[in-house]
Parts: C-alpha cells; sequence; structure tokens
C-alpha cells in the first residue's frame, strides 16, 4: 500500500552523446562491439522468469554480414504460448497490487542502468544485430528507451493526479486499474526503443505481457530482458516468447484471457490481428485493447519559396538515415519545378557520397537492410525503376547482397505521381520524387492527401508563411506526426509523441499519456457519508 502522495522526479530528455573521434564513448563502444562480435551466445525464451530452451533454434546474424552468426535462438510455439499466458496470469495479481511507486522505481532503475553500465550493451546489441551506425543506436537504444521510462513514469503519477470533483457530503474517487487479462506485445525490427518500450508501458501501469519480439531482432532482445530483470522486474510480468506470427500470435489471440495488444509493424498484419479478434469477441472477457502503429508512405512537400538547401538535407537524412527503415522515414518529396535545378545539383553529389558499409566503421553514414526479404524488395522497385517509361533512377540504383544485404541509397524520379514506389510503402533506402509545375501548388497538396493510405509523417517546406498554415491546414489528416521546414523523422518522446492515423494505427502516441491510458481501466468510486433515510424527494410532499 502507497503512504504517501509520490512526485515522479521531473524527466529530462536524455543527452544524446556525439562519438567523436578520440572521445571517451567512442573507444568505449567500440570496444563493447568488438567484444560482442567475437561471442556466439544462445538465446532462450523467458517465461515466468525462466530460460526456456526448445531445441528449435534459429540463427540471429549481423545484416551487414550475414555469415556471421551472433545468436541461435529458441524458438517458440503453442505451448509456450500456453505457458506464457499462465506465467503472466499467475503474476497479475502480486504485480497490480504492488504500490504504484515501486513499480515506477523498477523503470526508473531501468532507465539509470542504460543511461548508464547498459548503454554500450544495448547500442551494441542494436548495431551488430540491426545493422545501425553508433548515432542511429545512440538515439534509439540508449536515449529514446532511457527517455521512454522516465517520462511513462511521470506521466502515470500525472494520471493517478486527475481526480473528480466531490459535492458535499460525497467523496468521489478515480481507481486507474490495469487490464483485466494480459497484454500482448509485439514489437519490431528496427527500433529498440520501441521493443523496449510495447511491453513495458502496460507492465508499468499494472498490466502483465506476453511480448514477441521481431525475429530480425532477438539479439538485442535478449539483452532488454537482462535489463528489466537487473532492474528488479519481478518474473512472470514480461514473458518473452519468439517465433513465427502465426505459431505465437493464433495461440494468443485464441486466449479468453487476452486484454489487449500493443502492436508496431506492418498495417497488413495488424488487420489481420484487428479481424481475428472481432471473429473472437465472444470468447474474452471484455473487449481488448488494439493499440497499433503500423505502416507510412511519409512525404516531404515543398514549395516554390522553400529554402533549396535545407530541402535537399532534408530529403538525404530523412530518406537514407537507418537506410530508410524507419516507420517515419521520407519515401516521397514533391519538388516546385522553380527549385528542381538547384534542388537537383545538390541532391546528386550528396547521395553519391553517402559512406556505407560495416556499422564498426564509425565512418559510415548506412549499414544494410535487415534481412533478404527487404533486399528483394528494394531491388524489385529499382529494377521496375530503370526498366519503366514512368520513371527513371536519378541516383543510386546499385545492390549487392553477397556479403551483407547492402543497397545503395537510391532516388528514383517520377514523371508521374501516381507511379507504384509513390504509392507503396517500401522500408528501405529508396526515396521517389516527383517534380511539379510550380503552379500547381494546392493541386499537390490534393495529390498529397490523395496518393497514399497511409498518415503517419511528413513535411512541408517554406518560407512564405500563407503557404506554410495552408499546407497544414490542407494536410490535417494526412500525418500524426507534421513537421514545417525540417525532415518528418526524429520524433523525440515527451516533446512529440508520435503515431498516425488512416492505415498508419490507432494513433495512441507513444511517448505521451495517451498511450498509458489505453491500458487503464477506470473506476468510479462514490462514498456517501450520510446516506438518505427516506426514499421520497420534496417534490412529492
Amino acid at each position: 500500500m502507497s503512504l504517501g502522495i509520490f512526485k515522479v522526479p521531473h524527466p529530462v530528455n536524455e543527452p544524446v552523446k556525439g562519438y567523436a573521434p578520440g572521445s571517451p564513448e567512442r573507444a568505449s563502444l567500440a570496444a563493447k562491439v568488438k567484444e560482442m562480435a567475437a561471442q556466439k551466445i544462445e538465446i532462450p525464451l523467458v517465461i515466468g522468469g525462466k530460460e526456456i530452451r526448445t531445441g528449435k533454434l534459429a540463427k540471429a546474424v549481423m545484416p551487414h554480414d550475414h555469415g556471421h552468426v551472433l545468436a541461435d535462438v529458441h524458438l517458440g510455439g503453442e505451448a509456450e504460448v500456453k505457458l506464457a499466458v499462465e506465467a503472466a496470469a499467475k503474476a497479475k495479481a502480486e504485480w497490480a497490487a504492488m504500490p504504484w511507486e515501486a513499480r515506477v522505481s523498477i523503470f526508473l532503475k531501468a532507465a539509470d542502468l542504460l543511461a548508464g553500465p547498459y548503454r554500450d550493451v544495448l547500442n551494441a546489441a542494436t548495431m551488430l544485430g540491426q545493422s545501425k551506425t553508433c548515432h542511429q543506436a545512440e538515439i534509439d537504444s540508449a536515449c529514446e528507451l532511457v527517455d521512454f521510462y522516465r517520462f511513462n513514469s511521470f506521466y502515470y503519477e500525472q494520471i493517478l493526479r486527475e481526480q473528480p470533483e466531490s459535492m458535499p457530503g460525497m467523496w468521489n474517487r478515480l481507481e486507474h486499474r490495469p487490464l483485466e487479462g494480459f497484454v500482448f506485445a509485439v514489437t519490431p525490427f528496427n527500433f529498440t526503443s520501441i521493443a523496449g518500450n510495447l511491453p513495458t508501458a502496460p507492465a508499468l501501469v499494472g498490466n502483465t505481457v506476453v511480448w514477441k519480439p521481431a525475429s530480425t531482432a532477438l539479439y538485442s532482445a535478449h539483452f532488454l530482458m537482462k535489463l528489466w530483470k537487473e532492474a528488479g522486474l519481478p518474473d512472470g510480468v514480461i514473458n518473452m516468447v519468439p517465433g513465427s506470427g502465426a505459431s505465437i500470435g493464433n495461440p494468443v489471440l485464441a486466449s479468453p484471457q487476452l486484454a489487449g495488444i500493443h502492436f508496431t509493424g506492418s498495417t497488413s498484419v495488424f488487420n489481420g490481428m484487428w479481424r481475428t479478434v472481432g471473429q473472437n469477441l465472444e470468447s474474452y472477457k471484455g473487449y481488448p485493447r488494439l493499440v497499433g502503429e503500423t505502416g507510412g508512405k511519409d512525404f516531404i512537400v515543398a514549395h516554390p519559396s522553400a529554402d533549396p538547401v535545407a530541402l535537399t538535407v532534408a530529403i538525404v537524412r530523412g530518406a537514407f538515415e537507418y537506410q530508410g527503415q524507419k516507420c517515419s522515414a521520407a519515401s516521397r518529396a514533391y519538388v516546385p519545378s522553380n527549385l528542381w535545378p538547384k534542388v537537383k545539383e545538390m541532391l546528386v553529389p550528396m547521395v553519391e557520397g553517402i559512406k556505407m558499409g560495416d556499422i564498426q566503421d564509425f565512418s559510415n553514414f548506412m549499414g544494410a537492410v535487415i534481412d533478404a526479404n527487404s533486399f528483394r524488395d528494394q531491388k524489385n522497385a529499382i529494377d521496375e525503376a530503370k526498366a519503366s517509361n514512368d520513371a527513371s533512377i536519378l541516383v543510386g540504383g546499385q545492390y549487392d547482397d553477397s556479403k551483407g544485404y547492402f543497397v545503395r541509397p537510391t532516388v528514383i524520379q517520377a514523371k508521374t505521381p501516381g507511379y507504384r514506389t509513390m504509392c507503396d510503402e517500401l522500408f528501405g533506402p529508396v526515396m521517389t520524387l516527383h517534380v511539379y509545375d510550380e503552379t500547381k501548388w494546392e493541386e499537390t497538396l490534393d495529390l498529397v492527401d490523395s496518393t497514399s493510405p497511409y498518415a503517419l509523417t511528413g513535411a512541408v517546406f517554406a518560407q512564405d508563411r500563407y503557404a506554410v498554415q495552408q499546407a497544414i491546414t490542407h494536410l490535417r489528416n494526412c500525418a500524426g506526426n507534421f513537421y514545417v521546414n525540417d525532415k518528418p523523422t526524429g520524433a523525440v518522446v515527451g516533446q512529440q509523441p508520435f503515431g498516425g492515423a488512416r492505415a498508419s494505427g490507432t494513433n495512441d502516441k507513444a511517448g505521451s499519456m495517451l498511450n498509458l491510458l489505453r491500458w487503464i481501466s477506470a473506476r468510479t468510486i462514490k462514498e456517501t457519508f450520510v446516506p438518505p433515510t427516506d426514499y421520497r424527494y420534496p417534490y412529492m410532499g
């Protein structure tokens, strides 16, 4: 029980380390990367705090050197899902009854461990297993995840303090209970911070979790479990069950105890899960909470008044950081004809100068795409553009998977705004650009709005303030995160709550109070101090 109204320390965003040549953090991280790359480990399932080895193995490899095996990973199935659901149920009562400040303390400790002794470990694991550069790992697996733990703890206190008014003679109270059942967390490969947040946000407010990490990010997932264990997370609160989507997802969705789904991944997978939940509604205790952040076809639209230098840099950073494998990555751009000669003059050599390769070389801007499937998708899109009469390769277009899944940063110039790669999500380092008639600004805004079913992120570049405001208004429903004169990536916890609508998800804004509220079931308590003793009202006299 809580014996005080406690105040969570006010969060401040974790500073991003620079890893400049000669810096101590660079030397420390490089040594950790080298150390971990030299070891091959075994990754078990973790259910109820116990390590489970099924013998059904998959390999965790380096995308930039796919012959290098980092770990043998044990995979689960229906039997292990059943164990995980039972473990979550067993842990639930005690975890939910734990004073809220005790739960918060665990995640504040996890934040400090990650900011300190675990920083190199999680950054190195993310670099090796997901082919992130040191900078991309730092802003993800260190800083953003630290921020999630500190800000979520702070937001939870604010939620608990929100209480109803009470009239004379009564006391109204509002309880913020966890959901009845367990939460299923399904996390993607591209952000270790998302993998670290989707299971823990529901857990913070008293839920227990069955967690299926992405098959291509199991290496970093293993070290997240170790971080939570050291922070003091009790056994059974988060149960890690790797495996294929069907072998884990189907038995989870069939469980009557399913109370919620916290998902980041493809739109088609989330649609399928939602459909299955709908078909199973009669078997659940209540309506499961469905929270999903799904696909994106994120845009940059430039007005004729835009600064061409800032626009060009935003295209390059927005499209090609982390190989374009961000939900928010810029993948379509609309450039006015008056700016195109200057933008083209800068864009081509800028993209050609991007250095890519093994992430252990800290001078590289890019690594490899995540796996053979992603490589194939990028290759097909590039080959299609090379053969098309409606598009051409402006710069890039090379690929090689002989050692790693490497795709050169590529800009496709589409003659028509409805060309396939202007519309379809590729999730890789392929940007498609369309040059529009500078006199057709409003028509171009219509194109931006109607071309894609997604609505995750977008950006407008303009010096004309009327044009900026016009874009903000016209594109109101096109992006859950909208940027003015900046690339459409890089949302920071506590500053730009993240999420989109339409085919991009339920827009429940990770990194804000809005997300935590989805994992809470409120109960109103009204206590009357002196109840009436006569059923009759005064008007009856």
